[in-house]
């Protein structure tokens, strides 16, 4: 059977394909720490989880609106206000199957062919695949150490052309870690509006903010607000990765393209899953400011014991879960011709699963996540180690 043109334009995500190595051997009986994971290793607070079980008992088990149900709406709407000082109307929120499938369906609604979206380096594995399925070219704008891997005007002036649809902006990061600060979103904003360049602000990582405070770009003015279409959800937030509720704000006309596209596609987001997230934003918050102090310790303590390997160069990341070295030096130092035989090599001889920075536009990286335990990760760190001294003594 002959697949699609579109379908074999996606690149295998390199995340899963590093986990199911670990977990081959991890099967086999092997000590395998993984430190690939893209999710917090806590369980959904007991208060939501106890909401779902009441939602089905009073029988949530039927269609919602494709969209979502008016009360998660509400709920979001709140949540804006709250944390976000933004202003939306229920026509400008829709509830997806996650902040994956916002996404998805954003690009869907969003993008002719040919139509460009700037993609800044490193990125999400995720987010050029969208942008090809939806018939749009993908265009890198480049960052590194020197500007933390964020991205700058003057760089994405340098990449712009007339074709320039939209830009994605993920703060805080996945896989870098880093935070935009206010200054820099102001510019960014300001950008934007001069160019009628539409922002996807993925803000899925908003609870995890360890040094200043989450900024929303499209809380500056009505310009930018305007042209921002906002991405979040409470499977980072709130521990509920498997619940699959994310959501998208924005454009009301933009909305609803994406609302009838879910409405052809999966019709509505799991109902149970929607009472359950209604909980985590009208509940008790003390679980975020527990986790995020968690989140926190883990990379006080971690950081320092990562710059003790030889070669390694890591700005300290100030959000999300995730340590992204640059092993350039590393690698070289090990005899390897580059990182994916490196991280290879690691897994299948120090049993510890790292992700090559390769799937995120970044070859000379790694990616660690820390949402694991602190003695698992003391001791993938001291594998680590072990394994480049004893390469170099070769």
């Amino acid at each position: 059977m002959e697949l699609s043109q579109r379908v074999q334009k996606l690149t295998p995500s390199t995340t899963l394909a590093i986990t199911a190595k670990a977990n081959e051997l991890k099967a086999s009986g092997q000590p395998v720490i993984g430190l690939a994971a893209g999710e917090p290793d806590f369980n959904t607070p007991q208060n939501i989880i106890d909401k779902a079980f009441e939602a089905v008992q009073n029988g949530a088990t039927k269609y919602t609106p494709s969209g979502g149900l008016k009360q998660l709406k509400e709920a979001i709407q709140q949540k804006l206000k709250n944390d976000n000082q933004l202003d939306y109307a229920l026509n400008e929120i829709m509830v997806a199957s996650g902040a994956k499938h916002a996404l998805y369906n954003l690009f869907q609604a969003l993008l002719n062919d040919g139509d460009e979206v700037i993609v800044p380096i490193p990125y999400w594995v995720s987010y050029p695949e969208q942008v090809i399925l939806a018939g749009g070219k993908v265009v890198y704008a480049d960052s590194d150490e020197s500007t933390e891997y964020k991205v700058t005007v003057e760089v994405l002036d340098k990449v712009r052309t007339d074709r320039t649809k939209a830009l994605v902006l993920t703060s805080p990061s996945n896989p870098s870690g880093m935070v935009y600060t206010k200054e820099e979103l102001q510019q960014i904003a300001d950008w934007a509006v001069k160019n009628k360049i539409v922002v996807v602000s993925d803000e899925i990582y908003e609870t995890l903010v360890y040094d200043g405070e989450h900024v929303s770009i499209a809380s500056f003015n009505d310009d930018i607000k305007a042209l921002t279409v906002v991405i979040n959800g409470v499977s980072k937030s709130h521990s509920m990765t498997g619940w699959r509720i994310g959501y998208a704000c924005g454009d009301a006309k933009l909305i609803k393209a994406m609302t009838d596209l879910s409405s052809h596609s999966t019709s509505n987001p799991t109902t149970p899953s929607q009472w359950a997230a209604i909980e985590a934003y009208n509940g008790d918050k003390t679980f975020l400011n527990e986790m995020n102090g968690i989140f926190k310790s883990r990379l006080d303590e971690i950081y320092p014991k990562l710059m003790e390997i030889p070669g390694i160069q890591c700005i300290k990341p100030k959000g999300a879960f995730y340590l992204y070295p640059n092993v350039s030096e590393t690698v070289k130092l090990c005899g390897y011709d580059n990182t994916e035989e490196f991280v290879t090599a690691l897994l299948e001889e120090k049993l510890v699963a790292v992700v090559p920075g390769s799937g995120f536009g970044s070859p000379n990286n790694i990616r660690l996540s820390y949402a694991t335990d602190l003695e698992s990760m003391y001791e993938a760190i001291k594998r680590i180690k072990e394994f480049v001294e004893e390469k170099m003594e070769k």
